[in-house]
């Protein structure tokens, strides 16, 4: 086997390049092998996650297009569609942070638009390491910076998003892109390549030999970040994305498009192969016809190039004269560079010579699928500590409070979304800040609100459990904007499959996905899976990153978090319980550190109480809703009293809901809401809470300037709001 050490340094392992050489009957050539390993990496085939994604739930009367595609869409109504998706650039952003965090972005919007539709939102995802160390300081400004220039250029509003710090990502920071576009359901384009005949075209900007072997450094472990491959990194432009998509936009008001695909992951190699394998046909790609930036490129590197702001497209035979004019018109490259294939193959040509001849197969269906060994890591047990009623001294609550108000993961990220164009377009109706995004839909009354969320710690404890979570969260924040949870796509962030233990994690964040889904009715429609995310020293939380759509039929019952009224009645809605595992206060208060047991989760309960404030969202006068979650009620309800253009204070009287201890006020429990509204409508609302069963209690008033809890605190609004807006910067 001659070609066995070239095998492995591509990130190919001895058998499975045994396996190669068994299916095509000898050995693979140097460019085959680059190929075949691309297609066979953990990014572009998921061998070791595809047996447990099966498992998700993938269908719902909204589905118009689930996993498979470039995007998933969902039915919004008025013969339109919602396409969005979420992906990683992981490695990329620790490697060069400004320019893997722009490329980030830059694929997922491609994603979008190569479905026909126009990207009208961009969200993120980001987790860092321990914020006092100088180079967590230098990724986040990178990334942050890398995220604004290149959706800023484009002119895509940033709405929402989720900053998180915590050692477990000490030299592996996680950058998850999210975007949305719009469409309607006459102008959906796929990724296909039908009718042998058709031509194959090239679109966009010049091919270069940045980011050759991107997809195999994703799926490598950094050992160090010393000798890293920095020309594994795209390098993106986003004018000329900005070009493509206007560009594209026209050309699919064109008839005869067949097909069209992003060259995102392994470029030319999985765009071809990929639209090729949806059709059941073959494709023939002349290298030398391919627009090049250097002309020194060989055959290997177009195949693997992962330059940024290109597109696959395949027309119908004799469609092709307003091509040219269309992309020469906006500045852009636009060449037929193959055809469509009755043999289901790969053949690529080089110099008038056959470089590549491949089955299809091989580079789609024949990766091998790998149902990892799984390992239930030894938990420890969690200590049964019984609290007093009186736990902590009102001094020690109101130290406890200021330290968690003032945590990284807590605190005011203004400081990153304020880098982010989140106006552009006029459509934000509730900007980032609250507990989801609200985004008009033009010349309707209607809109769409975007989340995302996961709490790694809780993941870490119990992955099904932390998954589920982050599933029922994302439902929250949509109720309480107003709007109704559709679907999701995912980001599933997870260490080294060959690590039984990790598998163990993914498997069970699938499981616990899957039930929350289920029970709220949320299907997966899109996703992307990240493994390999470690140092030397260590592998990431679990992090399945969540992302949910939802949509509010008339902007008239929009809510955001925050106060608005003195003397509005303040109201709880579920139940707290003592939810402590891994919670903000366990960083703070030693006794809880040891509870090992992740917040209760009670999807049945979850999902009544999130109809219940849907419907009297829409039967009272409501002035603002927020969902509890990290810092427990004590930080939702700051958080509802830090509103963007006043500090309102809050007077609270928590007796009524008869505290076991009153460390309870900082429980993590899942379900419940802070509702303010008047008392004519407090009194209905508890009427209707009664007839339903549903736990409410009137827990206080809002007021002027402070934020006063009988027998807990008693602080300034604004004393409390500058430690809050001041941290992050800090």
């Amino acid at each position: 086997m001659k070609n066995l050490s070239f095998a492995l340094e591509n990130g190919l392992t001895k058998k499975e390049y045994e396996l190669i050489v068994t299916k095509i009957k000898r050995e693979p050539n140097y460019n085959e092998i680059g190929v075949i390993a691309a297609m066979w990496s953990e990014h572009c085939s998921y061998k070791s996650s595809k047996y447990y994604l099966k498992k998700l739930p993938t269908k719902g009367k909204h589905i118009i297009q689930g996993p498979g595609e470039n995007a998933g869409i969902i039915d919004i109504g008025n013969n339109q569609c919602a396409v969005f998706k979420i992906e990683s650039h992981n490695h990329p952003s620790f490697i060069e942070p400004y320019q893997g965090a722009a490329t980030g972005v830059g694929g997922i919007l491609r994603d979008v638009f190569t479905m026909g539709a126009r990207p009208v939102a961009l969200m993120n995802s980001l987790r860092f390491g321990n914020p006092k160390n100088k180079i967590t300081k230098s990724l986040v400004n990178g990334i942050v910076a890398g995220i604004a220039g290149y959706g800023n250029c484009m002119g895509i509003p940033t709405v929402g998003g989720e900053v998180y710090f915590d050692e477990s990502y000490n030299g592996n920071p996680l950058v998850n892109a999210f975007a949305l576009g719009i469409t309607t359901k006459n102008k959906i384009f796929k990724g296909r390549a039908d009718g042998p005949g058709n031509p194959v075209f090239y679109l966009g900007a010049k091919t270069g030999k940045d980011g050759v072997k991107g997809a195999i450094m994703a799926s490598d472990v950094f050992e160090d970040d010393k000798n890293l491959e920095r020309p594994t990194v795209q390098i993106g432009d986003p004018f000329k994305e900005k070009l493509l998509l206007e560009a594209c936009l026209e050309l699919f008001e064109q008839k005869g498009i067949i097909g069209i695909q992003d060259m995102g992951a392994a470029g030319l190699t999985s765009s071809a192969s990929e639209m090729a394998s949806r059709s059941g046909n073959g494709i023939l790609l002349d290298l030398d016809k391919v627009p090049k930036r250097d002309l020194s490129i060989n055959a290997y590197e177009m195949l693997l190039s992962e330059s940024q702001e290109r597109m696959l497209l395949v027309l119908r035979e004799r469609s092709e004269k307003k091509i040219n004019k269309i992309f020469s018109k906006w500045g852009l490259d636009s060449k037929k560079i193959g055809s469509v294939i009755n043999e289901k193959k790969f053949i690529i040509k080089y110099k008038k010579e056959i470089v590549v001849d491949l089955p299809v197969s091989i580079l789609t269906d024949d990766c091998p699928i790998y149902k990892r060994p799984v390992k239930n890591p030894k938990s420890k047990k969690s200590k049964n500590i019984i609290f007093k009623k009186n736990e902590l001294s009102q001094n020690d609550l109101k130290i406890i409070l200021k330290k968690i108000i003032s945590d990284p993961n807590i605190c005011s990220r203004k400081w990153v979304y304020e880098q982010y164009d989140h106006m552009v377009g006029t459509d934000t109706i509730i900007r980032p800040g609250s507990d989801s995004a609200v985004i008009r839909i033009k010349n309707t009354k209607k809109a769409l609100c975007l989340t995302t969320n996961c709490n790694s710690g809780y993941c870490l404890l119990n992955p099904s459990v932390g998954a589920g979570i982050a599933v029922a969260e994302s439902t929250r924040n949509i109720i309480a904007s107003g709007g109704k949870p559709l679907a999701i796509t995912n980001c599933l962030n997870f260490g080294n499959p060959e690590n039984k233990e990790i598998m163990w994690q993914f498997s069970k964040s699938i499981e616990g996905m899957s039930k929350a889904c289920n029970n709220f009715n949320t299907p997966v429609v899109s996703g992307n899976v990240s493994l390999y995310n470690e140092n030397a020293k260590d592998s990431i939380k679990p992090t399945p990153v969540i992302s949910m759509v939802g949509i509010l039929d008339d902007v008239k019952f929009c809510r955001d978090q925050f106060f608005k009224n003195i003397n509005d009645g303040i109201y709880l809605v579920g139940k707290i319980g003592n939810d402590f595992g891994n919670s903000i206060l366990s960083k703070y208060y030693k006794r809880i550190k040891n509870i090992n047991n992740a917040p209760d989760l009670n999807l049945k309960k979850h999902k009544k109480i999130n109809n219940f404030i849907y419907k009297i969202n829409r039967k009272l006068d409501i002035s603002s809703i927020h969902d509890v979650s990290e810092g427990g009620l004590a930080i939702a309800l700051l958080e509802s009293c830090f509103g963007p253009n006043l500090s309102i204070g809050a007077k609270v009287n928590l007796s009524p809901l008869k505290f076991k201890s009153n460390l309870q006020i900082f429980s993590e429990s899942q379900g419940c809401y802070i509702i303010s509204c008047d008392n004519h409508n407090g009194k209905k609302l508890l009427k209707f809470a009664e007839t339903n069963k549903v736990y409410a209690k009137k827990i206080g008033e809002v007021s002027n300037n402070n934020f006063y809890i009988k027998d807990y605190f008693n602080v300034k609004i604004d004393t409390i709001r500058k430690l809050w807006s001041s941290s992050f910067p800090k």
